[in-house]
């Protein structure tokens, strides 16, 4: 076979020196402090047989999907998935992508167009990036959480100040405008003020976009999700829940109105252009959000977790560490690759599956461990670990 072209192998070999090179590795018998199974559902041994119970009961016995969704993949199961799925989230319509990535360049591809614009959250995902990457808009992103740097952009394009960011002989207001977030940041872990963000897209009028990817299964007295938690559902113009966290199994969905559905299926290309997820794994869905209204137990195993865990921070001395959060991503900030990478090997010594989050995942200077908590993790694990740090410091 054909070696890999020099210009690749020095782009691997810039990772190596820099000791950034990524590996796979295989599953170990650690304490999790590292999947993103909040409230273990995907370990749930009830939710898996209520999977299979649910298939065999519908004499649903397929192991594919056998085509995109609109040729012959849409199986029975989407229909009673989303019908829930957009109940659950008090929402007109919800539609099912195969996974939050797919979801989120689906989206972004195709919803703004050539004279819209996107104002998006500096730490926004690269799923999200990628998708405006692919649109036909200009898009620029603004401070983390920072709404008056927001503000200023909104301005600048509603022809205030327009001269900082546009050719004012050729400057066309924009037809729309998307402002996009998440509710719980995937590095960092950190929550915008959503009511304030909200008003200042009323303000504008403009489309509020919110990826609540790590919010689903851990917000809300049902695991509902950041904004519907806080009320404001009716004020988003989309969210994308993503099932691969907190539900514990695979895909998103995005929910909204029924006219943004319409429009997604006819020009989302990730939407149209691929093969559906098969019965089993939409099932698997389907019966997660079930048990999302009935495993309150776990959920609240998991906030109780956090409070610890955030008072195990200030016992020890480890705020200033710690990115400011109260969701069940806990980060701390140790730069350097090789610094960070030798103290979580040395936590995984212990027994805990920590892992480091290198640059340029990170920005250089900003890597760090990435602690994710659980409902099932004690509070004496987690007591542990935090006292670890606090002796590798």
């Amino acid at each position: 076979m054909k070696n890999l072209p020099e210009n690749l192998l020095e782009k691997l070999e810039t990772r190596m020196l820099n000791n950034a090179l990524r590996k796979l590795s295989l599953p170990n018998n650690l304490i999790d402090f590292a999947s993103n199974d909040y409230i273990g559902f995907s370990k749930n041994k009830t939710i898996f047989e209520q999977t299979h119970h649910y298939l065999t009961e519908n004499n649903i016995l397929e192991n594919g999907a056998t085509g995109s969704r609109l040729i012959s993949g849409n199986h029975k199961v989407y229909q009673e998935a989303e019908n829930y799925i957009a109940k659950f989230h008090q929402t007109e319509c919800a539609l099912i992508f195969n996974s939050g990535y797919d979801a989120n360049v689906g989206f972004f591809s195709s919803i703004p167009q050539k004279r819209d614009l996107i104002l998006y959250d500096e730490l926004c995902h690269a799923s999200i990036r990628d998708g405006i990457q692919l649109s036909n808009t200009k898009s620029y992103k603004f401070k983390h959480n920072d709404f008056e740097d927001l503000e200023r952009l909104i301005g600048n394009f509603n022809g205030d100040n327009r001269g900082n960011l546009v050719n004012t002989s050729n400057f066309q207001l924009p037809t729309s405008i998307y402002i996009v977030t998440e509710s719980v940041f995937s590095m960092d872990g950190d929550c915008p003020n959503m009511e304030e963000l909200i008003a200042v897209s009323e303000k504008y009028g403009c489309y509020l976009v919110v990826d609540e990817a790590h919010s689903l299964g851990v917000f809300g007295s049902t695991g509902e999700g950041l904004v519907q938690m806080l009320g404001l559902q009716n004020q988003v113009f989309a969210r994308i829940m993503t099932f691969g966290k907190g539900l514990g199994c695979h895909g998103a969905a995005i929910v909204g109105s029924q006219e943004l559905c319409d429009f997604l299926i006819n020009f989302a290309r990730s939407f149209i252009y691929t093969t559906g997820l098969s019965p089993h794994s939409v099932a698997a869905i389907l019966v997660g959000y079930q048990h999302l209204e009935t495993e309150k137990n776990a959920i609240n195993s998991l906030r109780e977790n956090i409070i610890h865990f955030n008072q195990e921070k200030n016992i020890l001395g480890l705020k200033p560490l710690f990115v400011r959060s109260k969701s069940a991503i806990q980060s701390a900030i140790i730069p350097g690759n090789q610094n960070v990478k030798s103290i979580a090997s040395k936590l995984q010594e212990k027994g805990f599956n920590v892992k480091a989050i290198l640059s340029p995942t990170v920005p250089e200077g900003q890597e760090r461990l990435r602690i994710c908590l659980h409902s099932y993790n004690s509070q004496e694990e987690i007591s542990a670990i935090m006292y670890c740090i606090y002796s590798l410091l």
